[in-house]
Formats: structure tokens, C-alpha cells, sequence
């Protein structure tokens, strides 16, 4: 089976090859050769590699998939407007598929430690919440992967309840996650009732960064943040829930508190969100329970129904 969008098959792309690119990529674009091109990381259909030229410290991100090109365009839409709203975030400086029949994004490369490795990740976290709340500051058109970035009509979901239905698909999430019993009567019936009021909203879309997590964030030594990366995910959505419901998932509760905290929200309006972002949160779990269904792993579906349970939640009643 093909996987090339007008039914041919993509062609092959290894890790020797694909450095080889980048480097014939940066020659093109840059009228002379990189002094070194190593890689950064990758797996069979995307590579990340650094290379140092006279022009400064690069990075090429390259994909096998020909479609991938326009997840770039998007991600250099996206960080452009974060950008003139005072985000921090790489240069980007190429995104095309010239003169090699494969997607690439050259951008800058930004020097600092890895949000996750930071030893003071509470000023972090508190930098994460007050960009988080710049970034929703920039208005889109439509809701989804689908937005502004693109000239597309067809594919974008131009209401709410569009994009809940058709790109969200709330109501098969939930329906997935009844029929594997992941959550006891009366939560199931809560969450459903929640995913009601959701659909009765009637948002202004804005930008969502869609992946707002340690890994995706540089900073000084002092902890001041000196970009947000990997804006694959970023969506047009209601804010603040969606990026909140994603931000938050893998934080302790005493993080949860400073990214909060930087984001300006107020106690009373955590809980009058939490609902929202409890929903967004769970129902986004039936990708992995279907999985475990498929390949009949029945350990991780009780890991997964302790989780979605309360099993781990130990602070509250």
C-alpha cells in the first residue's frame, strides 16, 4: 500500500542519506557548505540534525513523508505570530522541498538547557504559563489542525461543534472508553454530561501551541525561557482548555500550581476550568485504550482504568 498522497510509493529515506541532504540543503540555501552536519535524533520517516556553518549554528529537521511539508508550514505560521506577540522561538529560516524530493525546516539553532533537566524548573514552568497566555492572545479563523496557516476549505472546521465532532470526535472517544469500562457509572455519566456543556460553548478560536511540556522548552541558566520548540500540534482552539488539559497532564501538583501561576489564572478560575480540562484530559486517553484493545494487552488497559479511575489522584474526595 502506498502512503504518497497521489498513490505513489514515498521513497526510501535512511539516516546516511538523509545527513547527506541536510548538508546539500544548507549548500543550496546558503551558497556554501556546513563545516559539520551531525544528527540529533530521528527514526525511520524523521530526522533532526545540527549543523555549524559560517552563517551560524543551524537545524535541519527532514521528513520521508511528502506531506509533512505543510505541518512545516504550519509550524512556521504559528511561530511567527507567537513571535510578534513577544514568544520566544527559533528562526525559522527555510521550509520547502527543494532541490531534494523531501520535506525539510532550517532554522536557528537556540542554545540553553532542555526545560525538563532545568534545575530550577518552577521559574520555568511560571515562564511556560505566561507565554502559554501570549500565545492565546493571537486570534485564529476555525477551530483544528486546519487554520489560518493554510489556504485549504475543505478540510477546515469552521465551528465548534464542527471541530468536536469531525476532528475531536468527543462522542467516539467516550463511547470507546464505556465500552472498555474505563471509568465507573457515575463518572461516565459526569463526563458525558461535561462533554454537553463543552459543546454548547461558542468559543473565539485563538492559537494553541498544542504540546506545552518541559521537554519543549529552552532556558537560560537562570531559568528565563529562551524559546518554545516543536510546534507540530499547535492547533486553532478554545484557550485556555485545550493547551491546559495537554500542559499540565505530567506535572506534580506543585507544578501544576507555578505554570498556573505564570498563566495568571486565579484559584477560582482553576476550578471553574478544572471540568473542562478534566474532560479534554480523559476523553484524549482513548487513543492509547484503543490500542491496548487492539493488541489485547490487557495489563495496560488496568493500568490505564486505575489511572482513569482516580487510582493515582490523592488529593481529592
Amino acid at each position: 500500500m502506498s502512503d504518497h498522497p497521489n498513490g505513489h510509493d514515498a521513497p526510501a529515506l535512511g539516516a546516511e542519506e538523509a545527513q547527506r541532504l541536510a548538508e546539500q540543503v544548507l549548500t543550496h540555501l546558503l551558497g556554501s557548505p556546513p563545516s559539520s552536519v551531525r544528527p540529533l535524533g530521528g527514526g525511520l520517516t524523521n530526522f533532526v540534525f545540527e549543523a555549524e556553518h559560517p552563517d551560524g549554528a543551524l537545524v535541519v529537521r527532514m521528513s520521508a513523508t511528502p506531506s509533512k511539508v505543510k505541518e512545516y508550514l504550519k509550524e512556521q505560521w504559528a511561530m511567527a505570530r507567537a513571535r510578534e506577540q513577544g514568544v520566544p522561538v527559533p528562526e525559522v529560516l527555510e521550509v520547502g522541498t527543494e532541490p531534494i524530493p523531501f520535506p525539510y525546516m532550517v532554522s536557528r539553532k537556540v542554545s540553553g538547557v532542555e526545560g525538563t533537566h532545568h534545575p530550577d524548573r518552577f521559574r520555568v514552568l511560571r515562564e511556560m504559563g505566561r507565554y502559554a497566555k501570549m500565545i492565546h492572545s493571537v486570534p485564529t479563523n476555525g477551530f483544528g489542525h486546519t487554520f489560518d496557516w493554510s489556504e485549504n476549505r475543505l478540510s477546515r472546521k469552521d465551528t465548534w461543534a464542527d471541530y468536536l465532532e469531525r476532528e475531536f470526535q468527543g462522542e467516539q472517544k467516550l463511547s470507546l472508553l464505556e465500552r472498555h469500562q474505563m471509568l465507573a457509572p457515575p463518572a461516565l455519566e459526569h463526563l458525558r454530561a461535561t462533554l454537553r456543556d463543552i459543546e454548547g460553548w461558542k468559543p473565539d478560536p485563538v492559537l494553541n501551541h498544542g504540546d506545552l511540556r518541559l521537554k519543549n522548552v529552552i532556558a537560560a541558566p537562570d531559568g528565563q525561557v529562551v524559546a518554545l520548540l516543536d510546534w507540530e500540534f499547535c492547533t486553532s482552539n478554545a484557550a485556555p482548555y485545550w493547551d491546559l488539559s495537554l500542559a499540565l497532564h505530567d506535572l506534580s501538583v506543585d507544578a501544576k500550581e507555578q505554570f498556573l501561576a505564570g498563566y495568571g489564572m486565579t484559584p477560582r478560575e482553576v476550578m471553574e476550568a478544572a471540568p473542562a480540562l478534566r474532560a479534554f484530559n480523559v476523553l484524549n486517553y482513548a487513543v492509547a485504550v484503543n490500542r491496548a484493545a487492539d493488541e489485547r494487552d490487557r495489563p495496560t488497559l488496568d493500568r490505564l482504568r486505575m489511572r482513569l479511575q482516580g487510582g493515582l489522584d490523592l488529593y481529592a474526595f
